[in-house]
């Protein structure tokens, strides 16, 4: 057994088989668990890659050792015995997901790079997923169980019809990286701008993404190392060790460990701060999340998630006070930290943390506890409120046009020190700041380019569902008023429906002027719009599916009590909806979304 940290061009660039046992489970992961944080890490890590670039002078590798890698996970291999005239076989006893997962996104780099005409990248990273010289299936070099086949080699081959896997996800994700993939290299207007995005993106690729790779010989007993790296032990957590360090510490100062503990302690033992809730890709206990945010708050630094304890016990050497204050701090912000999960869900606080929550804006998390752990004469009720729809202004128009998020972590800390520094009122210095802001990393989209993006981009292929029914949930709580029965819509609960079906072949023909392959694709991207999209009850859903417009119509007049589909029905009550209403609609939402977020300058 040999165990190696090793590039994704060290893993796949020889000519070698991955072979996934039939005995492991089909192809599971999904968008909103897996794909979209990986597609979000290999971004930023390209990103990374395309700044440190330009301080090197376009030095490719110091960019690459500068960037830092990106840590993948680990996976098990066996070595199969083969003859030394055939490709080397290994059969992967763990990581299967992960390692397919790879592979579908380095194939979809590489047909954007096809469809982009970059022919030498495209060839390039060919070799990570193809084997040169064997034909059929031996061509690939990871082959899966044998349920996801036939779907696994109509996705990785060029050109070939993914109709009839709709429903595989091994199609589906890679479809949804060959979209960011194609839609993050479009953002960018010059010819010489894209082949830069598309290097950074080969670089990482290639160089920036590593596992851990145990290898196992032919003799070892892959069964029983399996079970031994699965084994479920119970880890020292980071606020287990930062307890210990308090009460430790507290005995040194003098003062009395246990009351201590009782007073300001007791609480963060409980089942509440001891649930795991995610942190960007990872699953953490809900006290050692906040313990990060709590440091990174108090220390105006980003504090890495490994580095918790460390962290605390140098903030607590440099001088912060004695235990004691440094305890009450911890608790009296544990205590705001607590509210954003508990309150009203019909109140301004509720309905920010509901979609901060949809956003997933963790990041901004620091900067949420400052602002609620000042005292009033600091920052009064209504303008934190103010502060909290300029943040979350910020964070959702940028979501819709589909912007990076890569530089939020600092920029929210330096939000920290502009308000922790300025005399002026909290929601005014917030504004400002964000409105000075002219890097694309961090500008505040305005209502022209809020408009052409909700217009152009299809948001049910880009956006999570639950960020997208919370953008419709925000559009349908726009159109009530005091005088309805309820304020604000069931969140959470209703689906998203196509007006225009995305099998809209058979009860949706294109007009005659319109009925070409040109306007076939034209369809098919703009059903993904945010005009084509509504909310409907899930029994409903499947009721409408495919059906003609006549028969949605109807359905929705008989069942549907949401605003937004009474205003849908009332304005195409009388004539078909179809492409040119998909538009008419989505300028008219678009309108209402600038309302809903204002601009920097608007609110």
């Amino acid at each position: 057994m040999r165990a190696d940290t090793l590039t994704i061009k060290a893993l796949f660039q020889k000519d070698i088989r991955y072979l996934i046992p039939t005995f492991q489970r089909p192809y599971v992961w999904n968008r909103d668990d897996q794909w979209e944080p990986l597609w979000e890490d290999v971004q930023h890590a390209a990103e990374r890659y395309q700044d440190q670039l330009a301080t090197c002078g376009g030095n490719q590798a110091k960019a690459e050792e500068q960037a830092g890698r990106h840590f993948l996970g680990a996976v098990v291999l066996q070595q199969q015995a083969t003859a030394s005239a055939e490709t080397e076989t290994r059969d992967v006893i763990d990581g299967q997901q992960r390692m397919t997962t790879v592979q579908l996104l380095i194939d979809a780099a590489q047909q954007v790079f096809e469809e982009l005409e970059m022919k030498v990248e495209a060839q390039r990273l060919s070799r990570l997923v193809m084997n040169a010289f064997a034909a059929d299936d031996h061509r690939f070099k990871l082959w899966p169980t044998h349920t996801d086949q036939d779907s696994f080699r109509a996705a990785m081959t060029n050109g070939a019809s993914a109709n009839d896997f709709e429903d595989s996800l091994i199609c589906r994700a890679h479809e949804f990286f060959r979209l960011q993939v194609r839609e993050w290299i479009d953002a960018e207007e010059s010819t010489e701008k894209k082949a830069a995005k598309a290097h950074a993106l080969e670089a990482t690729l290639f160089g920036l993404l590593e596992m851990v790779v145990i290898d196992l010989g032919t003799s070892d007993d892959a069964h029983v190392i399996f079970e031994t790296l699965n084994a479920r032990g119970t880890p020292l957590l980071a606020s287990d060790l930062v307890k210990n360090y308090i009460l430790q510490r507290t005995g040194i100062e003098g003062a009395n460990a246990t009351a201590l503990y009782e007073k300001h302690w007791r609480d963060f033992d409980g089942k509440w701060w001891r649930e795991e809730v995610k942190q960007g890709r990872l699953l953490r206990p809900r006290l050692d999340v906040f313990l990060n945010y709590w440091l990174i708050m108090r220390t105006a630094q980003e504090v890495p998630s490994h580095d918790v304890f460390p962290s605390f016990r140098r903030l607590v050497e440099s001088g912060s006070g004695n235990m004691e204050s440094v305890v009450a701090d911890i608790q009296r912000v544990g205590d705001q930290f607590r509210q954003f999960y508990s309150s009203p869900p019909s109140s301004p606080e509720g309905t920010f943390f509901y979609r901060w929550s949809a956003v997933e804006a963790g990041v901004s998390t620091p900067l949420l506890l400052w602002l609620f752990s000042q005292p009033p004469e600091r920052v009064d009720p209504a303008r934190r409120l103010r502060c909290l729809r300029a943040i979350e202004s910020f964070v959702v128009r940028r979501m819709l046009c589909r912007m990076t998020s890569k530089d939020y972590n600092k920029l929210f800390l330096e939000l920290i020190a502009r308000l922790a520094g300025s005399s002026k009122a909290a929601d005014e210095t917030l504004s400002n700041y964000l409105c000075e802001q002219t890097a694309d990393a961090r500008l505040w989209p305005d209502d022209v380019l809020l408009r052409d993006q909700v217009l152009e981009l299809p948001l049910y292929r880009l956006l999570t569902r639950k960020r997208l029914r919370m953008v419709l949930e925000a559009l349908e709580d726009f159109l009530r008023t005091p005088k309805s029965e309820e304020q604000s819509v069931r969140r959470g609960e209703l689906t998203v429906e196509h007006l225009l079906p995305q099998q809209w072949q058979t009860n949706w023909p294109l007009p005659p002027d319109r009925a070409d392959d040109a306007g076939a694709r034209e369809r098919d991207r703009r059903l993904h719009t945010l005009g084509n999209l509504t909310l409907v009850n899930n029994r409903l859903n499947p009721a409408l599916s495919n059906a003609p417009w006549v028969e949605k119509r109807t359905a929705l007049q008989e069942h549907s009590v949401l605003h937004l589909n009474k205003e849908l029905l009332a304005k195409w009550d009388s004539r078909d909806f179809s492409d040119d209403g998909i538009r008419e609609r989505g300028n008219d939402l678009a309108q209402r979304l600038a309302k809903i977020w204002p601009g920097g300058r608007d609110l």
